[in-house]
């Protein structure tokens, strides 16, 4: 395993950032996301957890999916052109599964998201480990661990040594070789230490549970606290539903060019279950929120088989009337007896 000092880490990501597109969590008006830096000294290094995951570099909020340009010569259909070599610095590990729930669906699937899969391909992640569970984060209640390697490519661990900040990098992956082979540090032998964890958690119930309690009044009670903000789907790195719209680019004598945009949709929008005729099977707050639920720990992971909750514990802090998916977890788990 190399080791390095936080001086050579800054510097091995100085020159990524020099040779490829680098992506870390900065500080935007007071927000952690992740974005484009030119160096080591952009990046924000003293964060528990950015406020937006880093999602949004492999399935961005809103992009084009393809151009149309109709001309007297004909019609043409261009892609979007090809992601640039990408470095996500800075991933916790329950992002990094968080890209996996969405695997499972865009990519394990047949047939998979194209789009998706030149962004996945194009970029390589550098995870760096939790020392602990901070106060919102559940992710060993829904499998994971504030170390967990799952979905990375490097994972950094910080380590104290004769009051010096060093790093342990495991690497995980051939992307994660290729990256490495110029790191600088020393080869070593070294104990990683140990995250420290929540204790007193709940137990996530299998699905079978959850379908039991599905017309429980529980849902509606919770249910009547909803505001349908949808920051809830927006921040959390496993939700992966989408609208598709066409929209006029240009339009110029003899030339008309449309972009087909895909943008992040939400569960618990009212629009989001309409259907032709003005029909909506979920017209009411407490029926989406229920299954926005139900999406992350029964409908998604008896389709695709991950989980679409990874404990991040964003959407606790992005609420803005309280309502809490690990208290949701705790109350199916008291129902279940």
């Amino acid at each position: 395993m190399k080791v390095l000092t936080q001086a050579q880490l800054k510097a091995w990501l100085d020159d990524l950032a020099h040779n490829l597109t680098l992506v870390a969590p900065v500080n935007v008006q007071g927000k952690l996301e992740y974005g484009k830096v030119s160096g080591s000294g952009d990046v924000a290094w003293d964060y528990q957890r950015t406020d937006m995951s880093p999602k949004t570099w492999l399935f961005p909020a809103t992009e084009s999916v393809l151009t149309v340009r109709q001309a007297q010569d004909g019609t043409q259909i261009l892609e979007p052109p090809e992601p640039p070599p990408t470095v996500l610095f800075g991933v916790r590990p329950c992002d990094a599964r968080g890209n996996l729930a969405i695997d499972a669906l865009f990519l394990n699937k047949a047939p998979s998201d194209s789009q998706y899969a030149r962004h996945r391909e194009a970029t390589t992640l550098i995870g760096v480990a939790c020392p602990q569970m901070w106060a919102s984060c559940f992710c060993t209640v829904v499998g994971g661990a504030p170390n967990s390697t799952e979905g990375l490519d490097i994972l950094l661990t910080e380590l104290q040594e004769d009051k010096q900040t060093l790093f342990a990098a495991q690497v995980l992956t051939e992307k994660g070789q290729k990256l490495a082979a110029n790191m600088p540090g020393t080869e070593r032998e070294v104990a990683l230490p140990s995250p420290k964890l929540t204790a007193g958690l709940p137990t996530l119930r299998p699905s079978a549970e959850w379908q039991a309690r599905f017309n429980e009044v529980y849902w509606q009670r919770v249910g009547d606290r909803c505001l349908a903000c949808r920051a809830c789907t927006f921040v959390c790195p496993a939700c992966r539903c989408f609208d598709v719209r066409d929209e006029v680019a240009s339009r110029q004598p003899g030339v008309q060019v449309f972009e087909r945009l895909r943008a992040w949709d939400a569960c618990t929008s009212e629009p989001y279950r309409r259907i032709a005729g003005g029909h909506n099977p979920r017209p009411t707050p407490q029926s989406r929120l229920r299954n926005r639920f139900y999406c992350k720990f029964m409908y998604y992971p008896q389709d695709f088989g991950s989980l679409g909750c990874v404990g991040c514990g964003r959407c606790i802090d992005a609420c803005p009337v309280n309502i809490d998916i690990l208290e949701v977890i705790a109350s199916v788990e008291k129902m279940a007896g």
